[in-house]
């Protein structure tokens, strides 16, 4: 991990990108302070080290992407996280959002169904010195282990609901999750109010990922 930088340049470009996020609804100081203290360029491969803060996705092996930035941000500012609150992510994918989550004071449990992606975010977000329980499984199962969470955020495009992850919240608490069968999906937010009761609330349309079926590599 020593080939890894941070120059005057790629703080630069943070900021920039910074002010971009802001220019686009992000508002959270939490959400932005996080941005400029998680070097982005990190998570990516040499090749796009120059795009990393452009507000673009890429590929991180395993035919998986890292978000685009405002995607991050934007689900982020959406989990309305206080500090100290139990978060269950689901597809730790590079790390970063696992990190831009730590920054903001939540406890993470992050699931990565990819053996090899799992690892590499592992390194980096040891890198960080980021405490956050990672596990390598599937993500339709969530992790009963340290459930109940406060926010459940799913960082792939799901075909619906898995009821799996609602038993695993608390109640009041609330699940941002990109809903879809096709190339789009609908970013939404799940409040459960009880154990038989939700409320669903719809922010946008976007393109993530597919969440893959529940075997796992």
């Amino acid at each position: 991990m020593n080939h890894l930088k941070d120059t005057f340049k790629h703080k630069g470009k943070r900021k920039m990108l910074i002010e971009e996020l802001k220019s686009k609804g992000i508002s959270n100081k939490n959400i932005l302070d996080a941005f400029d203290e998680i070097p982005r360029h990190y998570f990516l491969d040499l090749a796009f080290e120059e795009q990393a803060y452009t507000n673009m996705a890429f590929q991180i092996g395993s035919g998986q992407t890292i978000s685009h930035p405002l995607t991050v941000a934007f689900q982020t500012q959406l989990l309305e996280i206080e500090k100290g609150m139990k978060v269950l992510e689901i597809g730790t994918g590079s790390g970063f959002q696992t990190c831009i989550l730590a920054k903001i004071g939540a406890k993470i449990v992050s699931i990565e169904r990819h053996r090899e992606l799992h690892l590499k975010a592992k390194k980096m977000i040891e890198f960080f010195n980021i405490q956050a329980k990672l596990f390598f499984g599937d993500g339709y199962a969530g992790n009963t282990a340290y459930a109940p969470y406060d926010r459940i955020l799913v960082t792939c495009g799901a075909p619906e609901v898995p009821n799996t992850l609602i038993k695993q919240l608390k109640i009041g608490g609330l699940m941002i999750i990109p809903v879809g069968e096709g190339e789009e999906q609908k970013m939404l937010k799940i409040i459960k109010k009880n154990n038989e009761e939700y409320s669903i609330l719809e922010y946008g349309t976007f393109k993530f990922v597919p969440m893959l079926e529940r075997t796992v590599k």
